[in-house]
């Protein structure tokens, strides 16, 4: 997809890879919706790039809706749909049922409804595009971080599902899944199995996701050692897993 001239709305924009995302895509020529909970970080954003800035909070199916209605009804048909917003949640199977849920609705449930709301308009008119951020956990696996890894294997999941039901159709499908990036989700954590690989700027991100739209690439990995990672675990689930574990042990406790 050449992003001149097209509508692109990007959730969680008011910090972090959405704002690296908006800004990116900006400089790309795109018409930028930005959109985050944060509604005066979103506004900051939009008014430095020359777009547009509606709030939104996508643990609500109700006013991803109305995003979407919004960004249609005052910018134009949506040709970019950037999933970004999420959340972290530490611990294990001992996390409070309510904490579960909450990042259930937001890192999985979220892109859900954005689907059931976009896609069907975006297949009227003959296609689309999906970039969702999922996270190097998603085909890995988190340690210290049971909730946060679960719900971005569910996103994978889902980003694969639409993808693989709806290409020939003509909408496409990339699922962002970098390792540690600086923002205010990882701010103490520079030290963390998270940032094992180094961390890497929400810009070098955004750069990435550009690249991979561009070539309407599924799979955007921001820290190329994870594709090494995810051979790995498929050669040798076990050893894989032996590794995970001393992983988990050294940095027990960290994101």
């Amino acid at each position: 997809m050449d992003l001149r001239n097209k509508t692109v709305v990007v959730t969680g924009a008011a910090h972090g890879i959405g704002r690296g995302l908006a800004e990116r895509f900006a400089d790309e020529g795109a018409l930028v919706v930005c959109s985050d909970v944060d509604d005066a970080g979103a506004q900051s954003v939009a008014d430095q790039i020359g777009g547009h800035a509606f709030p939104c909070d996508v643990s609500d199916e109700d006013q991803i809706k109305a995003l979407i209605e919004l960004s249609e009804d005052t910018v134009g048909p949506i040709d970019l749909f950037c999933a970004n917003a999420g959340i972290l949640t530490l611990g294990g199977f001992d996390v409070p049922d309510e904490d579960w849920e909450r990042i259930w609705k937001i890192n999985v449930m979220s892109h859900v409804w954005t689907a059931r709301h976009l896609v069907p308009r975006m297949i009227a008119r003959g296609g689309g595009y999906i970039l969702t951020t999922a996270s190097a956990a998603g085909l890995l696996n988190q340690p210290g971080a049971a909730p946060y890894a679960v719900s971005k294997h569910a996103a994978v999941g889902f980003a694969e599902w639409l993808a693989l039901t709806y290409r020939s159709q003509g909408l496409r499908v990339s699922i962002l899944c970098p390792q540690g990036v600086r923002s205010k989700m990882t701010e103490g954590h520079d030290v963390s199995v998270a940032s094992i690989d180094g961390m890497l700027d929400p810009s070098d991100v955004a750069e990435a996701c550009v690249r991979a739209i561009e070539q309407e690439q599924f799979l955007v990995l921001p820290h190329p050692q994870v594709l090494d990672y995810m051979q790995q675990k498929s050669a040798d689930y076990d050893r894989w897993l032996s590794g995970m574990n001393k992983l988990n042990q050294k940095f027990i406790g960290t994101f």
